[in-house]
């Protein structure tokens, strides 16, 4: 999986983008465990992404729910056992 970053919130630390090779769109927030720093991808609509990248203030209620473990559903990439913690 290739991710793209469209967008980039450094204050509220997420981002926005694009899986290059299916054209899913995710919301992606920074986690990481006792050995490694990583990103936890969520799967967005295309409507979703829009209106997040359009108004950032809705994306961040979104991402604090990801933070929470509320949509984890919607994750690309299934954690292992050893799951990160949001950073």
């Amino acid at each position: 999986m290739k991710f793209e970053n469209t967008f980039v919130s450094r204050a509220d630390r997420y981002s926005l983008g694009v899986e290059v090779d299916s054209g899913v769109y995710y919301a992606a927030i920074p986690v990481g465990n006792r050995l490694v720093d990583y990103a936890e991808y969520y799967e967005l609509t295309a409507d979703e992404y829009e209106r997040f990248s359009s108004e950032p203030s809705r994306a961040t209620v979104f991402v604090e729910s990801c933070r929470k473990r509320q949509q984890d559903r919607r994750l690309l990439m299934k954690p292992g056992t050893d799951r990160g913690t949001p950073r």
